[in-house]
């Protein structure tokens, strides 16, 4: 069985995406990502999801349709990501070096992670066809 990390494609009311820019560990700290950890035992994926966003950003986060299925990370984990929604809280860099929320043209100005990127392509072409 897959170990499954799950992560959060926050969109506002405006269509922007946040980002999250890693601090730990080492050889991803400064690349960007969608929030989110790993799923811990007896815990569903969506919330798990929540979860993390409290902890890592301190919102309160409603989850939407998954995007795509599992996206393949090293070590056998999968990635599963979720569109959000924030619904209480502002974000703030709890756990990461900085937030930024990302207009439709901005999405890759910031360095994606590598498991990340495909993803945010698979956001573009959402936020393209709405």
């Amino acid at each position: 069985m897959d170990k499954v990390v799950v992560g959060a494609a926050i969109l506002d009311g405006d269509g922007r995406l946040l980002a999250a820019q890693r601090a730990q560990p080492p050889e991803l700290a400064g690349g960007w990502e969608f929030p989110g950890g790993k799923v811990d035992p007896g815990e569903d994926d969506r919330t798990a999801l929540i979860r993390e966003c409290k902890e890592e950003l301190g919102v309160l986060v409603e989850t939407g349709e998954q995007v795509g299925g599992d996206w393949p990370l090293a070590d056998g984990y999968v990635l599963r990501i979720w569109l959000a929604a924030i619904v209480a809280g502002e974000p703030e860099a709890r756990e990461h070096m900085g937030l930024r929320w990302l207009a439709r043209d901005e999405l890759y100005d910031v360095r994606w992670l590598p498991a990340d990127l495909p993803v945010v392509r698979a956001v573009h072409d959402r936020l393209d066809e709405g």
